[in-house]
This record gives C-alpha cells, sequence and structure tokens, in this order.
C-alpha cells in the first residue's frame, strides 16, 4: 500500500466488519487516469463492475469523462448517479430491457451479430430520436483469439468464449449503423499485454478500422499501478488515433479504487485442530469471493507469510461453507478474540460481488479521507436488508 493512503486511520473506529475506502487515495488514483486521458486524448471511463459507490462519484466523473456498465442496472447507476458518458456492453440483452438500456446509453455495444440483426431496428430508431449533442452510438465485441490471462476465468480469450465475436463469425456484410469495435483481453495487468494484443487485433481487424469511429481497448489495465508505464500506453493511443484517424477508449476499473479501500474483521474466536484457526466475523466467500474463485490471498496489515512471524494462524469465515477460509498468515503476536484485522486492496471487485449467504451481517460500508481524516458512514445493513431479499 502507498504510504499517503489511510494515513492516521484507527480501525476501531468503524464497525466490524466494514468496508472503508479512502477517499485521497481514489482521488490519486483518477489523477493518474485523467492525466492518460488528457496526454493521449483517449477517453478514459471507470468500470462499474469493479467499484460501483455512489458516494466518491463527485471525484471520480469528472475529471474522467463516464462510466461503462454491464446491463442495465449498472447503466441506470452510471446515469443517475456518476454523470458523464455511459457506454454499455452485456453478453446479451433481454427484450424488456432494451429499450431502457438505449435511453441511458451513449454508445451500446454488442456480443454477437446476431443480436444485432435482432435489435438494429430498435438501436437505429432511438439513436435517430436523439438530440445531435448525445448521439448514441453502437459497437461490436470482438474476440482477438490471443490470451494474455494466466487464470482461465479471467481470460475473455480463452477457448470456447462465449465473449465477443472471433474472426471466424464476423459478418462484415453487417456493419450497416456499426461505428465502432471493442476488446477487452486484460486482467491486471501492464502495458505490454495490451500491445502484444493490439498487434493481434490489428492483423485479425485492422481492416476494419477506417470505417469506424471509435475503438474501444477495454479494460484490465492497471494505469494507476506504479510501476505501469503509462508513457508507453500514452504513445500506443496516440499511434493508433493518428494512423486511423479514430477515438481511442479504455475502461480501467479496479484502476481507480486499486490501494485505496480496506476490510476491517474482528477475531471472534481461536480454535486447534492440528494448527491455530481464528474464526472472523466476515466471510471469503460473502465478502470477498475472488480469494476463492481466483484464487488469492488477501494481505493483512502488520501480518507475514506462514511461519514468517511468531504466531501462524489459518482465518476462516462465519459461513458453514467449510472451505470459508481467507489463507494462514503469521503474527507477531498472538491473536484474541476482539482483536481487529485490516485486509489491505479491499474496493475493487469486493463490494459489487458481495452475498447475504448465511445471514451473516453483511459489511458497513465506510469513507474515510487520509488528508483530512473525516470518516463518515454510508450504509450499514441490518436484518430488513437481508429479508427484502426474500419477502
Amino acid at each position: 500500500m502507498d504510504r499517503d493512503v489511510f494515513v492516521g486511520f484507527d480501525p476501531a473506529r468503524v464497525p466490524s466488519p466494514s468496508f472503508v475506502i479512502d477517499a485521497a487515495g481514489v482521488r490519486r488514483n483518477v489523477a493518474r487516469l485523467e492525466e492518460v486521458q488528457r496526454a493521449s486524448g483517449a477517453t478514459v471511463l471507470m468500470a462499474l463492475k469493479a467499484f460501483a459507490m455512489p458516494a466518491l462519484a463527485e471525484w471520480i466523473c469528472p475529471p474522467l469523462a463516464g462510466v461503462c456498465a454491464s446491463g442495465l442496472w449498472e447503466a441506470q447507476l452510471g446515469r443517475d448517479h456518476f454523470g458523464g458518458q455511459v457506454h454499455t456492453y452485456a453478453p446479451a440483452y433481454k427484450d424488456d430491457e432494451f429499450d431502457q438500456i438505449l435511453n441511458l446509453s451513449d454508445h451500446v455495444m454488442f456480443n454477437s451479430f446476431g443480436q444485432w440483426k435482432r435489435l438494429r431496428t430498435r438501436a437505429l430508431a432511438a439513436a435517430a430520436a436523439r438530440p445531435a449533442e448525445r448521439p448514441l452510438r453502437f459497437g461490436m465485441r470482438v474476440n482477438p483469439e490471443h490470451s494474455e490471462v494466466q487464470v482461465t476465468l479471467y481470460d475473455p480469450c480463452a477457448p470456447y468464449s462465449r465473449l465477443g465475436v472471433t474472426r471466424a463469425g464476423f459478418e462484415e456484410q453487417e456493419l450497416d449503423g456499426l461505428t465502432g469495435l471493442h476488446f477487452h483481453t486484460l486482467c491486471e495487468q501492464n502495458v505490454d499485454a495490451l500491445e502484444r494484443t493490439v498487434e493481434v487485433f490489428l492483423g485479425t481487424f485492422g481492416r476494419y478500422l477506417p470505417s469506424m469511429q471509435w475503438l474501444n481497448l477495454g479494460g484490465g489495465h492497471h494505469i494507476s499501478r506504479s510501476d505501469y508505464d503509462r508513457e508507453r500506453l500514452v504513445a500506443l493511443i496516440r499511434q493508433l488515433r493518428t494512423e486511423y484517424d479514430i477515438e481511442i477508449l479504455l475502461e480501467p476499473g479496479e484502476a481507480a479504487v486499486i490501494h485505496s479501500g480496506v476490510l476491517v474483521a474482528e477475531v471472534l474466536d481461536v480454535i486447534e485442530n492440528g494448527i491455530p484457526i481464528a474464526i472472523l466475523d466476515t466471510s471469503a466467500t460473502a465478502h470477498m469471493p475472488d480469494v476463492l474463485e481466483m484464487p488469492y490471498r488477501p494481505d493483512i496489515w502488520g501480518a507475514g507469510e506462514p511461519g514468517v512471524l511468531a504466531h501462524t494462524y489459518r482465518l476462516g469465515g462465519q459461513t458453514c461453507l467449510a472451505g470459508d477460509v481467507i489463507g494462514d498468515y503469521s503474527f507477531p503476536e498472538p491473536l484474541r478474540r476482539g482483536q481487529r484485522l485490516v485486509f489491505d486492496d479491499m474496493a475493487h471487485y469486493t463490494m459489487v460481488k458481495t452475498t447475504m449467504f448465511n445471514g451473516v451481517r453483511h459489511p458497513a460500508l465506510m469513507l474515510y479521507d487520509s488528508e483530512t481524516t473525516q470518516l463518515r458512514l454510508v450504509r450499514e445493513f441490518g436484518y430488513d436488508d437481508f429479508l427484502r431479499r426474500y419477502a
């Protein structure tokens, strides 16, 4: 974590469990994204699928141009709370939602030519009715069939992927009404992965760019990370804009909030079963599912790898799922009941993926600002929130 994030933060000041977002950290991340936007001339959007907290919208849009949505509700959230442009892509659109999506969006991207042909008349009619100052444009997601992601679960170009049209399925005779192409192939990667993907994309689909107005390079770019080569990204975007006279769009998600959020949890009990096991008031499966899906082991403030520090524990969640295990960690002192633990980098792909499985208490949402040390409760959840899911 950057040293200037969460300065002065005391985990005892917040409910447990709770997600805490440092607004100052978000502002610094967004400033780096905006710097790329300004230097390259690209249109930079934040992906709501990674983070969707309206309490921070005023620091995200502007300076970013808007948001990208993965369906109707995210598009509505973007339009109502974030301002700027709303670009929507889904693997398929429901008939009874499509007109609403058209009304909310500035770009709508399709996943197949079958969907485009079926919905084209409605789409073009909506575009024709739109005022000139707010045009509605349409694009097609393509699959360059070039994998840069090691984990198959997160690889849009894995064999038999349902995301995007391959070259074999590309219907160039059906491009009328489409003004752009879109690909999304990365996950937490640097610019070198994008450069290789662009090279493959241009070899496969570059022939269609002269007839297009825009190219969306998707998300998965860790642009705000300290080791990301932003100068190379700016150079790549400028090259594409110059060579093809085309607008370039980027859709980073977690780059807007990386290293700006934590999950505060409390030790409820410590048991022994071959190893010491601490039971927490949080859950991997309910509150940080990527720990099990990816899988990965989140960092904890003051903790180390197993065996590095004096006392090693397995940390388990509060649900009945046998595999609800966060990981093994070592600590300088024995864990005690009531002790607070702080899981680092818990803003992206956490709150947007949580569940209320087992009726476990949902983490509160807190907003902190390390520049002012101000702390604000955004939302606390109770039994009524759980009940409304079923009754």
